[in-house]
């Protein structure tokens, strides 16, 4: 464990490396929804759905560096609900996962 995280320095590494992957791909994809808006040959109501997708883009793109930086400084994996440590395999699973399981059944059930 490192400074009190429940996850292993490699199991960190693994997340890190997928999280790296999903900044990359988002970032790219990113990149190309704002040349495309910017295109003179895209019509008007085209650039209204490219917006919407450079607004989703934008918002993963965020979140994903946010947890690069919870990782950096060891925040990284824990429960927003409980404070638990959520298991690996979860977080393997899905790196940006905020709940372990039982607070997100209760998160989803309101």
């Amino acid at each position: 464990m490192i400074s009190g995280i429940h996850l292993s320095s490699v199991q960190l590494d693994t997340i890190r490396e997928e999280l790296e992957e999903q900044l990359f791909r988002w970032t790219k994809q990113l990149s190309e929804l704002e040349t495309a808006v910017g295109d003179d040959a895209v019509d008007v109501s085209e650039k209204a759905g490219l917006l919407a997708d450079i607004v989703s883009a934008e918002r993963n793109t965020a979140v994903v560096r946010a947890a690069l930086k919870n990782i950096a400084d060891l925040s990284y994996g824990r429960c927003e609900g409980c404070g638990s440590g959520i298991p690996f395999e979860r977080l393997k699973a899905r790196p940006l996962a905020r709940f372990c399981m039982d607070c997100q059944r209760r998160h989803e059930n309101g």
